[in-house]
């Protein structure tokens, strides 16, 4: 990570805040060059992003996409109704207004929130299957517009099939190419009503959201419990698509329970400012999340999500914020312990870059290890079949089964995974981070870090293909080498880069999909010292490489 800004940490200055007008107005105000491939429809690990004011995300943008998704649905002949939740982002609203046009003008049945409100991605993932189960015909899908952790600048639009879970590239390789062949030809063919006759539209349905979901709550974590324990819980919305949810499940499940920051500000000013000096919702990252941080010591536990709510940040009165690879470590050691009913086959799910105390935990718990590409849309058909227990990401996004061994969500959901944290004190007595402390004192402690490296086009090329034998390391840090690999192990699918392992470190190098950098993802379980070396050999093996 480069130089640290000295505003990181402190509240967003009001000169800092995005004009919200000017946002809007590009919005609808701006015509995307398709002939700039920084302009067209690219949708990446999660769904297409940018922002109006550099012609990235643009009402031209979601009518192409969302035709796209129409023509989609009629092609695998979908018929169920089309999930559609927002979250606080100011382009939100109007990409909305800009689906609901397009979707209609198509007959496609859509669900949108009944009191115009904000939907987290997990609560569609949750819609979609709870519709679909059982089902063969008339399955439903989704889609959440939101980027989600990113400046208050940005928007995003993101597709679930019925599955449940992202959209994999066979899916929204189809849907960029066809939406940027609409755009080329100036939305030609783009069926679209105005809003006001959509919103009277048959086809449109205000939907309780809230309800159901709230009401399944209790068969994933053990509310009653937490309940009866009396576990004093904070939370933080951080002004995203879950802040209306919050209270109902307080209400419901009785718990003792206090939502710290109802603000809903489309500049986001509440929020204390990221490393960089940016404004961004991200409940992993200690700047971030100061705010939180600072009234540790009011909560036994306390959790943040992102603008979305896929993703969770874990505070405790012990440890501060969790990082969140030792958070999902805990879960996982947590769960598979007293999760009765779940298979005795079901599996742990991993990115590549998560952390091996993970694999040490699922070692002695005597679980299958499935070690996949980064991207959530991975651990997709094992959460639906209830062949993974947990499906995790190093970037604080996690789902698992119901208690039952049922599945869940197929999507990432921050709100169960912060209300585990109350569920694992209730039911042990202590805190994540105080149950993290005796993993470490039985596996030993990682030290983990992500580094961002410069890298021309060319460079992160080589990078993406890059095999075994070309690096050809043989020694890591003093280690000798035990494995050195282009594929996750877990499914034999290439992850874009490379990773080289030893018995106490590994790193893994990734290029990065929208800068010019490279990304350096290490571990070592010897010291800070230890993992420093290991970052600068792997980039001294890298540089032979790119200069062969």
């Amino acid at each position: 990570m480069a130089d640290v800004h000295p505003a990181a940490g402190k509240q967003a200055s009001p000169d800092a805040l995005t004009n919200i007008p000017r946002l809007v107005t590009a919005y609808f105000a701006g015509k995307p060059d398709v002939t700039d491939p920084a302009q067209r429809v690219a949708f990446g690990t999660s769904g297409h992003r940018g922002t109006s004011f550099k012609n990235t995300f643009n009402e031209g943008h979601i009518l192409a996409t969302t035709q796209a998704i129409c023509d989609h649905r009629k092609e695998k002949g979908l018929t169920g109704p089309l999930f559609i939740g927002i979250d606080t982002h100011a382009l939100a609203e109007p990409a909305l207004v800009s689906a609901v046009e397009v979707f209609a003008a198509n007959g496609v049945e859509i669900m949108i929130d009944k009191d115009g409100g904000y939907t987290p991605t997990p609560v569609i993932s949750h819609a979609i299957l709870t519709h679909n189960k059982g089902r063969t015909s008339g399955l439903a899908d989704g889609v959440v517009i939101t980027p989600s952790h990113n400046p208050p600048e940005d928007g995003g639009y993101k597709y679930n099939p019925p599955h449940g879970g992202p959209a994999d590239t066979d899916v929204t390789g189809v849907v960029e190419k066809r939406a940027n062949a609409y755009l080329a030809d100036g939305l030609k063919g783009v069926k679209r009503v105005d809003y006001a006759r959509a919103k009277k539209s048959a086809n449109v349905h205000a939907y309780d959201f809230v309800t159901p979901y709230v009401a399944d709550l209790g068969n994933v974590v053990d509310l009653d419990l937490v309940k009866s324990a009396g576990i004093n819980i904070g939370i933080d919305p951080l002004g995203g698509a879950a802040v209306h949810y919050w209270h109902p499940i307080i209400e419901r499940y009785g718990l003792k329970a206090t939502v710290v920051n109802e603000a809903i500000d489309p500049t986001f000013g509440f929020m204390t400012v990221d490393w960089d000096g940016k404004i961004r919702m991200d409940c992993s990252s200690p700047y971030a999340m100061a705010s939180l941080i600072g009234m540790r010591d009011r909560f036994d536990v306390a959790f943040a999500n992102d603008t979305d709510a896929d993703r969770h940040g874990i505070v405790t009165r012990t440890g501060g914020l969790m990082n969140p690879n030792h958070y999902l470590a805990t879960a996982i050691s947590y769960l598979f312990a007293h999760r009765p009913n779940w298979s005795k086959d079901a599996a742990i799910g991993k990115t590549v870059v998560s952390s091996s105390i993970i694999d040490r935990v699922a070692k002695k718990l005597g679980r299958k290890l499935v070690e996949t590409p980064v991207g959530f849309k991975w651990f997709v058909d094992g959460l639906l079949t209830g062949g993974f227990g947990f499906g995790g990401e190093e970037s604080a996004g996690a789902s698992f089964l119901r208690r039952d061994g049922g599945v869940w969500t197929t999507d990432k959901d921050g709100v169960i995974l912060g209300l585990l944290a109350a569920e694992i004190m209730a039911k042990t007595g202590r805190d994540p981070s105080q149950l993290f402390g005796e993993l470490t004192a039985e596996f030993g402690m990682p030290h983990y870090a992500r580094i961002d490296v410069a890298a021309t086009g060319p460079q992160k090329n080589i990078l993406k293909s890059v095999t075994p034998e070309q690096l050809g390391l043989k020694d890591l840090a003093g280690d000798p080498v035990r494995s050195t690999l282009s594929k996750a192990p877990g499914n034999g699918q290439p992850f874009g880069g490379i990773k080289v392992e030893t018995d106490f470190g590994w790193f893994a190098a990734r290029p990065s999909g929208t800068e010019d950098v490279y990304k350096i993802y290490a571990e070592s379980f010897r010291s800070p010292e230890h993992l420093k070396r290991i970052q600068e050999e792997a980039q001294a093996g890298l540089a032979k490489v790119f200069g062969a």
